[in-house]
């Protein structure tokens, strides 16, 4: 359905054209790095080494350049008397916190600390002027793993000589013990989970402008969480009034988690601002970026899986070892502790389940959500173990999925981990995917093809997504220092369109396309005529930005109960005109009329244009037409799906063919299903990358060795099939438009579905497990371990 049919035509669920797409094919929209095109230009220089004490930091030959504005150090900064600190933003018991500066003044702890910015008239003047700053290092040693790091010799922090930032637990340990204890066999595995490095199209970026005058301060920046930027650089970084200072997020190229938190650059960016009276951008190379931008992942981990031998599930215990990189980003304690042991148990019923996570410093960059934060680490672990455990007990690996799956019946469900899903159907979706695949007639040819020496792999993979972040309240009991409602303004204008404003933020999932396609649905208005706004702390009351595959369920959500709230009012004042009870009055596609009565009608437009009148409204109504509400949510939404890979391994390189991939995903009621097709393709591209090519790494000195695209292998294009999606709705019952998000799911379900494919290819050459990333020689080196060299 185009924009320009009739609005009798349900707006909801139609997959109407994005509105963002022509300004941004046609070269239209604006990023962050045009806003201020006379502006000078800040470069940043890092330390080369990932763990040293400053001895000295000279910038005399830089300031002296003819194109050099400024020249300005940690000193500076710290002598600016701001408070100079970047928070986490989720406090854990006993969580050790360090202070964590905009720019290093007295030691560095990764290669991406900023030790000084030069402000120049161009960019290439600023980087060029980098190279004249002279640093004097005492170099120290690194340690970058993190279960080395627990108790080594390299102290990262000197308030955690043990380079433990926090030791977390949930679950029954006693119950766990007794599940173990009782059960016929226990399956154990031990996996990493490699650093990804997020590769937006967009680097980061930030512009400022200051008004001296009136102390106002514009940053404009790569946010995926204008508000929570605006707080943060105002309390604990530079110390600008809040009403003082407004961010902006214009067009932003990507985020996947690495835009949602507050980076020493923007502050950086910002500051020079203030401390020169002029406007400065900054805008990272990409380089630049793999050494700072927030890492994702990092899992060391053991896990133990209890089973009987028809293959039901007693009791999971997992004990991980979580990097957090060198500093605390906002969401680093949050990700691998509430968000990912709380999902361990997946789609199935795990009686006990018991989870330890140490979460621990290392010399390398700062780790954070990363798309799929915290569920697809914990789903990945479930995963595999599942299917080891069905591979040792003798099973099809579907039927022991089949046997844990928590029936329709049993929802709401209450995990042993303090999840309550809201709703599933999780044997439907499963059912369909494995039809689109012919499970059962691959299983056939998979037993043909060994017969000629070819490796067929299928793997499966379940999954639940919390997501929906929120509510308020439950966060803040487990150490959020946000909430988790949201913002959401619906405004008529008395010409009858409409404006929705959102405080989340959009980096290219469509905001501006769903959230009008939610208002003109409950407002009953042509979907030309709503707009939408976000991005803008000025513009949108407050809001908690976009992550966690929040925006569709609470944002959408928020949207809706002010719409609502806009008919109820529309309500009276058109039967106050139609002269009728307010009970009388029914509203239906835009239009009010009286019950029994259709052709005394009056329009919601209409009633509108009254509203801003004010001639003839009811006595006890106010003039104007518009709604805000602050939506929080009762708990979390839980999006499901099964995905299935089918690989070929080729024994004699260990290449590994990524032939079929199928889709079946469950979101609840989908706004816009083209988007939502277009969600799940790039989810299961990043899952892909992850599973076959992605892994940061560092050698022994701490030095990213993966540092650019040259040597960091992303998912080209030609290497991932033609996907076949399908989906299932299962609405979630507490949410007002029934949507459960899926910004997340496919990246969350792609991973182990892709591992479990190429391990259970290996099955003959008694491979159970091999960690990603499964490159080929890594595959080769299994087969040829387990040939004896014979491969």
């Amino acid at each position: 359905m185009s924009e320009q049919e009739s609005v009798t035509d349900r707006v909801f669920g139609s997959s109407v054209e994005r509105r963002e797409d022509r300004s941004i094919l046609t070269g239209v929209a604006e990023y962050t790095d045009e806003k201020l095109p006379e502006a000078a230009h800040v470069a940043i220089l890092r330390s080369q080494y990932a763990h040293a004490t400053l001895e000295s930091v000279d910038v005399d030959q830089a300031e002296n350049r003819d194109d050099v504005v400024a020249v300005f150090t940690g000193a500076d900064v710290e002598e600016s008397g701001i408070p100079n600190d970047i928070p986490t933003a989720w406090s854990l018991p006993g969580l050790v916190t360090p202070q964590y500066r905009i720019m290093a003044t007295d030691k560095v702890r990764h290669t991406g600390d900023a030790i000084a910015a030069v402000v120049a008239e161009d960019r290439y003047a600023a980087h060029n002027a980098l190279g004249d700053i002279d640093v004097t290092y005492d170099r120290l040693d690194a340690v970058t793993e993190p279960d080395e790091a627990v108790d080594s010799d390299v102290t990262v922090h000197e308030e955690a000589p043990d380079n433990v930032a926090f030791d977390f637990t949930i679950g029954d340990a006693d119950a766990v013990s007794e599940a173990f204890s009782a059960a016929d066999h226990v399956t154990s595995v031990d996996l990493e989970q490699p650093r990804i490095i997020p590769n937006a199209v967009e680097p980061r970026a930030a512009a400022a402008d200051y008004d001296p005058d009136s102390d106002d301060l514009t940053v404009w920046m790569t946010s995926q969480n204008p508000h929570l930027h605006r707080m943060l650089m105002s309390t604990a970084t530079l110390g600008h009034p809040e009403h003082k200072l407004r961010i902006v997020a214009p067009e932003v190229g990507g985020g996947f988690g690495s835009k949602i938190y507050h980076y020493p650059d923007e502050a950086i960016t910002a500051w020079c601002a203030k401390q020169l009276g002029r406007a400065v951008t900054w805008q990272a190379t990409r380089r630049e970026g793999y050494i700072t931008d927030c890492h994702g992942r990092d899992h060391v981990t053991e896990a133990e899986l209890a089973v009987d031998t028809d293959g039901s599930i007693r009791g999971l215990r997992v004990e991980t070892h979580a990097g957090l990189g060198a500093h605390l980003s906002q969401f680093a304690t949050a990700t691998p502790s509430y968000l990912y042991a709380t999902i361990l148990s997946s789609e199935y019923d795990i009686p006990a389940i018991h989870c330890r996570v140490i979460g621990a410093f290392t010399n390398t960059t700062p780790v954070d959500a990363y798309r799929g934060a915290g569920r697809a680490e914990g789903i990945y672990v479930t995963e595999r173990i599942v299917d080891v455990a069905a591979s040792e007990l003798g099973m099809d690996p579907a039927e022991i999925r089949r046997t844990n799956l928590i029936s329709p019946d049993e929802f709401p469900f209450e995990t042993s981990v303090a999840m309550v899903y809201d709703s599933g159907e999780y044997e439907t979706a499963m059912d369909r995917a494995l039809e689109l695949v012919e499970y059962d007639e691959l299983r056939d040819r998979q037993r043909e093809l060994r017969d000629d020496d070819r490796y067929l792999g299928i793997g499966i993979a379940n999954f639940v997504e919390s997501a929906g972040l929120s509510p308020s309240k439950a966060a803040g009991e487990l150490g959020a220092a946000a909430g988790g409602w949201e913002a959401g303004v619906v405004r008529f204008h008395p010409s009858g369109t409409v404006t929705v404003a959102c405080g989340t933020a959009d980096q290219g999932q469509g905001h501006r396309t769903t959230f009008a396609q939610v208002a003109a649905e409950e407002l009953g208005v042509p979907l030309e005529d709503v707009d939408v706004v976000e991005g803008d702390t000025d513009a949108v009351p407050q809001g908690m930005g976009t992550y966690g595959s929040r925006s569709g369920p609470v944002g959408g959500g928020a949207i809706a109960t002010s719409a609502r709230k806009v008919v109820e009012k529309a309500k009276r004042i058109a039967a106050h005109s139609l002269e009728a009870s307010v009970d009388d009055v029914e509203f239906d596609d835009g239009e009010f009329s009286v019950v029994g009565a259709p052709d005394r009608s009056v329009t919601i437009q209409e009633v509108a244009l009254e509203a801003y009148l004010g001639h003839d409204i009811p006595g006890d109504a106010e003039p104007g037409l518009e709604a805000t509400s602050y939506y929080d949510p009762e708990n979390f939404t839980f999006p499901f799906g099964t995905h299935v890979a089918v690989v070929e391994v080729d024994p004699e390189t260990g290449e590994v063919d990524l032939q079929t991939y199928v889709a079946v995903d469950d979101c609840g009621e989908q706004i816009n299903p083209m988007i939502v097709e277009g969600q799940v393709h790039g989810g299961i591209a990043q899952g892909v990358g992850a599973a076959l090519y992605e892994g940061a790494v560092y050698d022994d000195t701490g030095t990213l060795v993966t540092g650019s695209m040259n040597e960091y292998a992303l998912p080209r294009a030609h290497q991932l099939p033609d996907y076949e999606t399908d989906s299932t709705v299962t609405p979630s019952p507490h949410n007002p438009i029934g949507v459960k998000g899926v910004g997340e799911s496919a990246t969350i379900a792609a991973a182990p579905a892709v591992v479990n494919a190429v391990v259970d290819a290996l099955e003959p050459f008694d491979v159970d497990h091999l960690d990603m990333p499964l490159s080929n020689e890594r595959v080769w080196r299994a087969i040829d371990a387990a040939t004896g060299g014979d491969s």
